[in-house]
């Protein structure tokens, strides 16, 4: 998944990012009271420790679920009244409650808006759990989920995002598909009437922020990665990442006589002979992962085992063989072999901070020379190739469905504001002070017509730590310029699980795409909120989300504030409350 970095809400303080920016771009200077969000004591972050690979300390405790389960943190929150009868009662029935005609008509006018015209503003979509579907491949927490998914579509809310995994539905063989719990899952949702972004989700599940359980790769893949370890990516140090089978390989025949991206086409082509029958009218979108946690990007800051912490620049991920051949090739046909043997030695290690390296520094850094130019435009190029091979494919498979397929980019804020935003370099994002690394990502994605999905739309720039050159405002600018360039659509996503009116207000904003002075007829195409849980549906937070998925759905021309939408949703909360809480009580573990 995105990066939902629970612990990088830094410390308030109401100044500025000291960040270096380019000519012309201002930071922001709002501020916010310090009781709106966590405080983190304040101070330098970074270690004073002499050692190299030394790493800042944790910003706040995490805010992402826990391996024990991914609602078990929640269940000491006074969330329910202590009268729940009726919900209680509702939970021993797979049926949500019953409601009276006036309800239902209330829920309804509601759910539309009260127009009658063509439907404007940005469509609100819901995360699902990661286990939403089990182990043994039925629908997890059903009587949860059935009531969960009528609160949802009371609100208004348009569908719901889930991961479809390439660990749990192809997990025993080639070609052995069950899609047993989405099978159950997705008619649930046809019933609800809610549409669904699927996403082909061809990374593990584990070892990044937010993983809340754990979804290996297939068995059989498993066995040919331990056969051939170079089909993990692979650090300068000789560690394999297996979330992901490298792209080096992608066009070899290395996995039981195919290669990855002929296992990718045929898993999204069993989906779509599956569930033609919902294609264009229930599934409305299909998300192609392309990477760790399904972003296009390298697994340069993995979280497993403590290998990286927030906000540490990364490492280059280019040291298995595969990859390695093709960094020879292109050094040879650049007439630079002596390039080709390796990547920088020079970077630092994951936890190291820009100016702490030769590579990434900011005066003299190899970032930006003759060699540093060769090898980023190298490292992001192939990365852009992977992508293309993998819509290609998806565009093939979905064609003529009535489908959107998208694309979906980390939101690397930290480094941001530094000269060679370094841990955007490592990740493959040839970004910096005086290069646009997002134009090339999003033309690529305007070639098949797909949607470019992009995440931290809730962040704001004084949230995030000064020291780490954090700009996350600024970032989804840059984004947002190169989609307008691109004319390629734009969908949003949260980064991390917030619930206040600040985040929602500066969702909001960002999806407005209010960002040059000529985008008045411009809006996000849809927003996917992260996530659905216990404490979504807590009175107080089921109030505010519920307003601001009004106001999402009424557009950017809407002039209403979100404390009067506020206000007009008291009446429907109050309506809804039995079934909100029985999916609340119901999600407990």
């Amino acid at each position: 998944m995105a990066m939902n970095l629970g612990h990088q809400i830094g410390t308030l303080s109401g100044k500025q990012i000291p960040t270096e920016f380019a000519a012309g771009e201002q930071p922001s200077s709002t501020t916010a009271t310090p009781s709106a969000v966590w405080k983190s004591p304040a101070g330098n972050l970074r270690s004073n420790s002499p050692q190299e690979n030394a790493s800042p300390p944790m910003l706040t405790p995490p805010l992402t679920p826990n391996s024990a389960g991914e609602w078990s943190y929640l269940i000491n929150l006074p969330m329910l009244r202590p009268d729940l009868s009726v919900a209680c009662q509702a939970f021993a029935t797979s049926s949500p409650l019953e409601m009276t005609e006036e309800e239902v008509a209330g829920t309804a006018e509601w759910t539309d808006g009260g127009r009658k015209d063509e439907k404007k503003g940005v469509s609100v979509f819901v995360m699902m759990p990661l286990d939403s579907v089990t182990n043994g491949n039925t629908v997890n927490r059903k009587k949860a989920m059935n009531a969960s998914l009528h609160a949802l579509k009371s609100a208004g809310v348009e569908g719901i995002m889930i991961d479809v995994w390439w660990g749990l539905v192809e997990r025993e063989a080639p070609g052995a598909y069950n899609w047993g719990g989405y099978t159950e899952l997705l008619d649930m949702a046809k019933k609800h009437g809610l549409k669904v972004q699927a996403v082909m989700s061809f990374h593990q599940c584990g070892g990044n922020v937010g993983d809340s359980c754990t979804i290996p790769l297939p068995k059989w893949v498993r066995e040919e990665m331990e056969k051939d370890s170079d089909l993990a990516y692979t650090d300068q140090w000789g560690r394999r990442n297996y979330e992901y089978v490298s792209l080096g390989c992608d066009s070899l025949l290395v996995l039981k006589g195919r290669s990855p991206v002929q296992c990718y086409a045929d898993f999204m082509r069993a989906f779509k002979d599956n569930f033609k029958h919902l294609l264009g009218d229930t599934i409305v979108e299909i998300q192609v992962g392309m990477g760790p946690a399904g972003e296009l990007r390298y697994p340069s800051y993995p979280e497993e085992n403590g290998i990286w912490k927030f906000p540490g620049i990364g490492a280059f991920q280019c040291y298995d063989k595969y990859m390695l051949s093709s960094l020879k090739a292109a050094a040879e046909a650049a007439g630079k072999p002596e390039w080709g043997s390796t990547g920088p030695t020079d970077a630092g290690h994951y936890n190291s901070w820009p100016e702490d390296t030769p590579f990434f520094k900011k005066d003299g850094g190899g970032w930006n020379s003759q060699y540093g130019e060769f090898f980023l435009s190298w490292y992001s190029q192939i990365l852009i190739e992977h992508g293309e091979r993998i819509l290609s494919s998806a565009s093939s498979v979905f064609e003529a469905t009535g489908v959107n397929i998208s694309v979906k980019v980390a939101g690397i804020h930290w480094h941001y504001g530094s000269r060679s935003h370094a841990a955007e370099l490592t990740a493959g994002y040839y970004n910096t002070r005086f290069r646009d690394g997002y134009l090339p990502m999003a033309q690529m994605v305007a070639r098949y017509g797909a949607v470019f999905n992009f995440t931290c739309i809730e962040m704001r720039d004084h949230e995030q730590p000064q020291d780490a050159l954090c700009a996350p405002e600024n970032l989804v600018r840059q984004v947002g310029l190169a989609t307008k360039e691109a004319q390629v659509p734009l969908a949003g996503e949260n980064a991390l699980p917030r619930y206040d009116e600040l985040a929602h207000e500066q969702i909001l904003k960002a999806s407005s795409l209010n960002i040059d002075g000529s985008s008045n007829d411009r809006e996000m195409c849809a927003f996917t909120y992260l996530r659905m849980n216990p404490s979504l549906f807590q009175p107080d937070n089921w109030r505010r989300f519920v307003a601001f998925v009004k106001k999402m759905n009424e557009g950017k021309d809407c002039r209403r504030c979100l404390e009067q939408v506020g206000r007009e949703a008291e009446h429907f909360v109050n309506v809804t409350e039995p079934f909100v809480q029985e999916a609340a009580l119901a999600l407990m573990p």
